[in-house]
């Protein structure tokens, strides 16, 4: 009775991480989303108490315990510019976890089987000096710490890389065959540890596991990290589906795939977005920053004069970066849009795939600010219509309105499809400095005849805007 009551629990839990995937693709249901899939989550941990001869129920309360408060207190710490890099931290969480599962019952193999006796006939039970595994279930143990090792260390460079404690890419003679020898190593190091249950293959396979994510991450630039951690949420669930097996458990065989294979989808659709391909991401190098600054031969606008042109504009794009996140401007900029709405100018909102450091970042942004979705668009579907706006309004946007991107084959963003900034009829740019963008590299369209540079705080820029369009009513 217990066995089909978990069952049927996890069955449901099952069907509302669905449900909340499902609802959590658009803005408007995507809070809801969220809560179906706490709640499918809250179920399955419930209801996992109710296995028989579940052992350690007090290190178990107290890990959930300890967890919760810390989730918690992130959760309402963390503010959204922060949100990509506790991502990647929490995935590489999950695929440490995934690891640790892996290495309890790869652990089995080399257990003393005297002292295994000794505990059997002290609690009564019998003796067991069988420390064999069942290929497939070894297989399926291997892959979980492998796929999730890799994802664990991984995810922590990545997380190291979005907080800015490591911002260099490192690049060193025959990378990638290092890197392919590594993984070898783990490969060879599981197999030999199946006819050998060796602790120090079991320390090498590990050690090597955890070398091959670290190296595959170093030499990875900024304008690319995005499209990793989307590969790395694809593969801790890759992880926790092959735990699943391993442990005959249905919630986690199908949340496992669940989130890998939209994690995988997301991968596809965000190289896509940025002109890569998988194989590219693992197997060859990626950005390298140029060193460069921003030249002083540039022409700057102060926010009033900006403000006074649009009187005189019938339409007007947006286009905010990862900038207004930082400056936390998105409620001003929708007021800014509102007094041009109310002046009968037509107002849009560009986004591209990866603005800010995560996708939907700018939508979730906008949502929060209460633009409404009808003034969104996404990049396919209003780049062409630059050419006929009158001012285009840059908001902390650097790397994704580059045009070097179409030009500079020696640019570390070439061939990454951008928003046509660049053919507006007039382009504003309201950067807090003279910095480069994210990928290292310069921006040409700050040197573009059409552009003026607004510097400053985005929300101060945009306040002294507001103040100045209200004054000329």
């Amino acid at each position: 009775m217990k066995s089909l009551i978990i069952q049927t629990v996890y069955y449901i839990s099952a069907v509302l991480f669905i449900v909340g995937l499902k609802r959590m693709s658009s803005p408007k249901t995507a809070t809801t989303g969220i809560h179906w899939a706490a709640v499918g989550i809250f179920s399955s941990v419930l209801v996992t108490f109710l296995f028989p001869h579940l052992q350690n129920l007090e290190l178990i309360i107290l890990a959930i315990i300890i967890g919760s408060i810390i989730a918690w207190y992130l959760a309402g710490k963390i503010g959204m510019t922060s949100i990509p890099e506790m991502i990647a931290l929490f995935n590489g969480m999950g695929g440490a976890a995934a690891a640790g599962i892996s290495a309890v019952e790869l652990l089995r193999l080399i257990s003393d089987p005297k002292i295994v006796i000794g505990i059997k006939i002290g609690i009564g039970i019998g003796i067991e000096v069988e420390r064999e595994m069942p290929i497939l279930n070894f297989v399926l143990a291997v892959i979980g710490a492998l796929i999730g090792s890799i994802s664990f260390s991984g995810s922590l460079l990545a997380f190291m890389k979005l907080r800015d404690l490591l911002k260099k890419t490192i690049h060193f003679p025959l990378q990638q065959w290092i890197n392919f020898l590594f993984l070898l190593v783990a490969v060879l190091a599981a197999i030999a540890f199946y006819y050998h249950h060796s602790l120090g293959l079991f320390i090498v396979f590990f050690l090597a596991s955890l070398i091959y994510g670290i190296l595959i991450t170093i030499p990875i630039g900024g304008a690319d990290m995005p499209v990793l951690i989307a590969l790395y949420n694809a593969l801790t669930g890759m992880a926790v589906a092959a735990e699943g097996f391993l442990l005959n458990n249905v919630a986690m065989v199908i949340a496992g795939t669940v989130v890998s294979s939209s994690g995988f989808l997301l991968t596809r659709l965000m190289a896509k977005a940025m002109n890569r391909s998988l194989s590219s991401l693992l197997f060859t190098k990626f950005t390298e920053t140029s060193g460069q600054s921003l030249s002083e031969n540039i022409r700057s606008m102060d926010a009033s004069d900006a403000a006074i042109i649009l009187n005189y504009i019938s339409k007007v794009i947006f286009v905010p970066g990862y900038g207004m996140a930082v400056a936390q401007a998105q409620q001003k900029v929708w007021e800014l849009a509102s007094i041009l709405l109310e002046r009968g100018i037509d107002v849009r909102f560009a986004i591209h795939p990866v603005a800010g450091r995560m996708p939907g970042h700018m939508n979730v942004l906008l949502a929060e600010a209460g633009v409404p979705y009808d003034y969104i668009f996404a990049m396919e579907d209003i780049n062409n219509d630059f050419s006929n706006t009158d001012v285009v309004i840059v908001i902390g946007a650097n790397d994704v309105v580059n045009p070097s991107a179409r030009t500079d084959k020696s640019s570390a963003i070439y061939g990454m499809p951008i928003l046509n900034v660049d053919m507006g009829k007039q382009i504003f740019v309201i950067k807090r400095g003279k910095g480069l963008g994210y990928a290292g590299v310069e921006n040409t369209l700050f040197y573009n005849q059409k552009t003026s540079m607004i510097y400053g705080d985005a929300k101060n820029v945009v306040s002294k805007m507001i103040q100045t369009l209200r004054s000329n009513l």
